[in-house]
């Protein structure tokens, strides 16, 4: 059992009236300790000029430095209640697709807030209001061959939304250049055929006056941009603000303790929020002697101009100590954090390059992928000792160069190496992304450019490979029946793997135009077995309930929102984080992490399962 206490939920007030008799003098004589002062709710209505509700839009009250906003939908008569908030003045935003933004400043508590919105009638402004995953359907309908299709879904949508405002501006050859050879050197690299048109595909797809017709059209209909459905409606969502504009908050996790942790991967930090307070803390991660870049400072860093990485923290997971474990991705380490002392230790990997994805086993024995040079790795702490698992490769030529990667790194130190050209070689090499621990204690993973997925033994280290009948799997969960849920990155679907029958079975999400989703990640629920899906193309996380085959799409607060891990807490809200880079791009220019609350009638007790544990 884990020696840091669970947070549970508050159960419903049922004050004794005894209780309230021995209060009562205490207060009168002012002995009674000082509370702060209660939260209050800031209730409103929207609607149109012509006074009908605007159903189904965010309201979002925010304010701090650093900032923290909570999100709730406007119901069927346009009503909304935005509960918790402290006394004092709020930005309060009302957003709908169709609708133009309003932001008023707006005291809490205070009188009920009337909202008039009114409609968008410029095309223009209306399809910047789009989602990225919308504006990216008419850069695909510029790609005849499906196998070209899925290579630049797969690649250039590695860590950043496509269709989003700052992809689509117009470059020349020149700069393109310089684009595509950042975007080998991050991985996402392309084969020649591909590489030579998409200056092309991007000119003729976001063209405005093809562009614009194309998104607007019937955009006076009520079907252009329907309401949520009011299951959807019922959820209230929270954003804090984590980082600066030179941030990358990439993975988070939930802490039994009720913290929540995330790693900043261009800042060289882990965060710590406490949700109850809102109060932060960054801890630095230490160098451990690394340059700027970490073993890839020469020949080609995978970093952005504005990083600070040496280490490049990736993922993170608790242990049965309590414990955070996190991948240092530039730095070829694993980092262990003690939340008691606050201090690091740092562990120099044996073998492989780029340690990423990590998850705990019941033993306590860290697992992480190596996507860099196709391991994975087993870290046992007792022992302080890896033990690495080469896996298959699919043809020798691939295996002789995954096999010569360190030979690279130390060539690259006397000679620039063409990254944009040696892209080639890189888009089908197998990449060991997601990982997790079956309930039999068997170990599971992903290669992403192979579209397989693997096994591995946990006693004997023996590995069996299986491919999938969809392209990229990325990362995936176990479920309660140990079943295998696993998101189709380049194929815009969730799958179940049955690994007793080594079948599959597959459903599309429903995000339009089909096809431009890019699930990066899933988690399911395991006290309900519901499946949690990231959104990342299209600003939503999404909801399947596998018994009724149904999905749900939650729309989120801030536009360009690329989300990357998601994780529960003790009351079963969903946590996941922003994690676009650069990220610039994101709407205001700041990472957040994010919580929403489905506020479910039915949903699990907050007994259901310790958060962030398998």
């Amino acid at each position: 059992m884990s020696p840091y206490p669970m947070r549970r939920a508050r159960p419903a007030c049922r004050v004794p009236i005894y209780a309230v008799l021995v209060a009562l003098p205490l207060l009168a004589l002012g002995l009674a300790e000082p509370h702060p002062a209660a939260a209050a709710e800031l209730a409103g209505r929207v609607t149109g000029p012509d006074g009908v509700p605007v159903v189904g839009a965010l309201v979002t009250a925010e304010r701090g430095d650093p900032a923290r906003g909570t999100t709730v939908f406007s119901d069927a008569d346009g009503r909304f209640a935005i509960p918790g908030l402290d006394a004092g003045v709020w930005e309060l935003r009302v957003r709908r697709i169709g609708w133009r933004d309003r932001r008023e400043a707006v005291p809490v508590p205070g009188a009920e807030w009337a909202a008039t919105l009114e409609r968008e009638t410029d095309a223009a402004a209306l399809a910047e209001q789009l989602p990225a995953n919308r504006w990216f359907a008419l850069l695909l309908d510029e790609i005849d061959d499906p196998v070209h299709r899925e290579q630049f879904v797969r690649q250039c949508t590695y860590c950043h939304q496509q269709g989003s405002p700052a992809t689509r501006v117009p470059r020349e050859d020149w700069q393109w250049e310089k684009v595509l050879a950042l975007m080998a050197r991050l991985g996402g690299g392309l084969t020649e055929d591909v590489r030579v048109q998409v200056p092309r595909w991007f000119a003729a797809a976001y063209d405005p006056d093809h562009a614009i017709p194309r998104l607007t059209k019937g955009m006076a209909t009520p079907a252009f941009a329907p309401p949520p459905p009011p299951e959807v409606r019922r959820a209230v969502i929270d954003e804090w603000v984590l980082g600066g504009r030179a941030s990358m908050q990439h993975d988070l996790m939930v802490h039994p303790s009720g913290h929540v942790y995330s790693v900043d991967m261009m800042q060289d930090a882990l965060f710590r929020l406490d949700p109850e307070t809102g109060e932060t803390k960054s801890f630095p991660i230490p160098d451990d002697g690394l340059p700027l870049g970490g073993v890839f400072a020469t020949g080609g860093s995978p970093l952005v101009p504005n990083s600070n990485a040496h280490v490049g923290p990736h993922s993170l997971q608790v242990g049965p100590d309590g414990s955070v474990w996190v991948t240092l991705a530039l730095g070829n380490r694993l980092g262990r954090f003690d939340p008691r002392s606050e201090q690091w230790k740092l562990y120099a990997l044996d073998e492989g390059f780029y340690p990423h994805t990590l998850r705990v086993d019941g033993k306590g024995r860290v697992w992480f992928t190596i996507a860099g040079s196709n391991h994975v790795a087993r870290f046992d702490p007792a022992q302080e000792r890896f033990e690495t698992i080469r896996l298959p490769a699919q043809s020798l030529r691939q295996d002789v160069m995954l096999r010569l990667i360190p030979v690279f790194l130390w060539l690259s130190q006397y000679v620039e190496i063409d990254l944009g050209a040696a892209s080639e070689g890189v888009v089908g090499m197998p990449v060991p992304y997601g990982i997790d621990i079956a309930p039999d204690g068997d170990v599971w993973f992903s290669q992403l450019n192979a579209h397989r997925i693997g096994r591995i033994d946990p006693e004997t280290l023996a590995v069996e490979m299986v491919d999938t009948p969809f392209t990229a799997p990325r990362r995936l969960r176990f479920d309660s029946q140990g079943k295998l849920w696993i998101p189709g990155f380049s194929s815009g679907l969730v799958s179940r793997f049955d690994p007793k029958t080594r079948s599959f079975e597959s459903w599309e999400i429903p995000i339009e135009p089909k096809g431009t989703e890019t699930p990066y990640a899933l988690h399911v629920e395991r006290s309900t077995d519901t499946v949690w899906i990231c959104g990342t193309n299209s600003d939503t996380l999404i909801r399947f309930d596998p018994e009724r085959e149904r999905f749900l799409v939650y729309p989120l607060p801030t536009r360009v929102t690329y989300t990357r891990e998601i994780d529960f807490d003790s009351r079963g809200r969903v946590w996941t984080s922003n994690s676009n880079t650069p990220t610039w791009q994101i709407e205001r220019g700041q990472p957040r992490v994010i919580r929403l609350d489905p506020r479910d009638p039915d949903g699990p007790t907050p007994a259901h399962t310790l958060a962030g544990v398998p």
